[in-house]
C-alpha cells in the first residue's frame, strides 16, 4: 500500500518491541479480534524534533498485524511521507521482524514454549511505540530495496538476499524433488524439479489459503517434526516468474524444518518460518529473483567445492 499525498518531516529512530505468545491449545476461529489501535503522534522536546506514534493503547495479535500495519501506513503517508509503505515502515523498525521471527515454532520450542496457534501471538504490546520514517528515510529504504535480489542456488539448497554487492542473509532452503507426480491442483502429471532461470516477484499473498497439491483439499493444521499439531501460521508467500512464466514456483515457509537442505517440495522454495519473514520484508513486488543451478561454488574459506548434482537430467 502506498500513499498519494506529499509531505515530509525529519524524524529519528526508536523502537522497543517485545515478543509474547499464547502457548495454550488452539482456540475456536470464532474468537473476536481486538480493535485496531487509535494512536496519536508524539513530538519530542529535543532540539531536533523526533516524531513517533504514541504508545499502542492495546495489544495487537498476529491475526490483526497486517490490518494494523496498513492502518498506520494509510494514516502517516498522508502526514509524514508520501511514499511510505509497509516495507519502509517495518525496515525502519527492524525489531518488528525480530519479533515476528521469534514466533517460529521450532525457535519457540527451543525456549520451552509450545505455540499452538501463531495467530494469537502478540506482536505489539500495549505501550510499545514505533518510528514513522519521513520522506528522506523512506526514499533511502525503498532505494535499497530496488537494488535487492533474491538469489537461489538450487543444488546448494541456499537462498541469499543480496543488496547491490553485499550479501545480507544466507538461508538454508528445500527445493523440488527429482521426480514426476500427478497433482490434483494441476490436473496432470507434473515435473517437481525447481526450475532455473531469472525473473521477478509478481504476487504476494499475505493470508495464504492452504491446499494440498496432491489431493486439492484445504487444510488448516499441520503436523510438526516432533509430531505435535498446530494451526497453520500466518506468514506471507511470494510468487516469482521464471524466464517470464508463472509456474506457481512459490517461495514460502515450511512447517517442517527437517526438510530444509533437501529436494523435498513440489517445486517451491521452502524456508524456515523465521527466515521467511526476512525474505518477505526484502522482496516486494518487482524484486529480481535468480534461480541458479551452479555445482561449482566456493565455501566459507574460499576453497572450490563441487556440489552433488541432484537433477542429473535437469532442464
Amino acid at each position: 500500500m502506498r500513499c498519494p499525498i506529499p509531505f515530509s518531516r525529519v524524524i529519528f529512530p526508536v523502537a522497543l518491541l517485545w515478543a509474547s505468545c499464547n502457548t495454550s491449545e488452539p482456540k475456536p476461529d470464532a474468537l473476536p479480534t481486538a480493535p485496531l489501535p487509535i494512536m496519536e503522534t508524539h513530538v519530542s522536546e529535543a532540539e531536533e524534533p523526533a516524531i513517533y506514534t504514541a504508545p499502542f493503547p492495546n495489544d495487537v495479535r498476529m491475526e490483526d498485524y497486517f490490518r494494523t500495519v496498513d492502518s498506520l501506513v494509510h494514516r502517516y503517508c498522508t502526514t509524514i511521507a508520501t511514499d511510505l509503505d509497509e516495507y519502509a515502515l517495518i525496515l525502519a523498525n527492524p525489531r518488528i521482524i525480530d519479533t515476528l521471527a521469534s514466533f517460529d515454532y521450532y525457535r519457540s520450542m527451543e525456549r520451552g514454549n509450545f505455540i499452538a496457534d501463531q495467530r494469537k501471538c502478540i506482536v505489539f504490546h500495549r505501550g510499545d511505540s514505533l518510528l514513522i520514517p519521513d520522506g528522506l528515510m523512506t526514499a533511502s529504504l525503498l532505494q535499497r530495496l530496488s537494488v535487492t535480489v533474491l538469489d537461489i542456488n538450487i543444488p546448494e539448497y541456499r537462498l541469499r538476499i543480496i543488496e547491490g554487492t553485499d550479501t545480507l542473509y544466507s538461508f538454508p532452503v528445500r527445493v523440488g524433488r527429482n521426480e514426476e507426480k500427478y497433482l490434483e491442483t494441476a490436473g496432470h502429471l507434473v515435473n517437481l524439479k525447481t526450475r532455473s532461470g531469472s525473473g521477478q516477484i509478481v504476487r504476494i499473498e499475505r493470508n495464504p489459503y492452504f491446499v494440498s497439491p496432491t489431493t486439492g483439499k484445504r487444510y488448516k493444521t499441520t503436523t510438526r517434526d516432533d509430531g505435535r499439531v498446530t494451526t497453520m501460521p500466518l506468514i506471507p508467500w511470494i510468487e516469482p516468474t521464471v524466464n517470464g512464466v508463472r509456474y506457481g514456483q512459490l517461495i514460502h515457509p515450511t512447517t517442517n524444518e527437517n526438510t530444509l537442505g533437501k529436494a523435498y517440495s513440489h517445486g517451491c522454495i521452502g524456508l524456515s518460518e523465521a527466515d521467511m519473514w526476512r525474505v518477505y520484508y526484502h522482496a516486494p513486488v518487482g524484486t529480481a529473483v535468480n534461480f541458479r543451478y551452479q555445482l561449482r561454488i566456493k565455501d566459507a574459506n574460499g576453497d572450490s567445492v563441487l556440489l552433488k548434482d541432484i537433477y542429473l537430467d535437469r532442464q
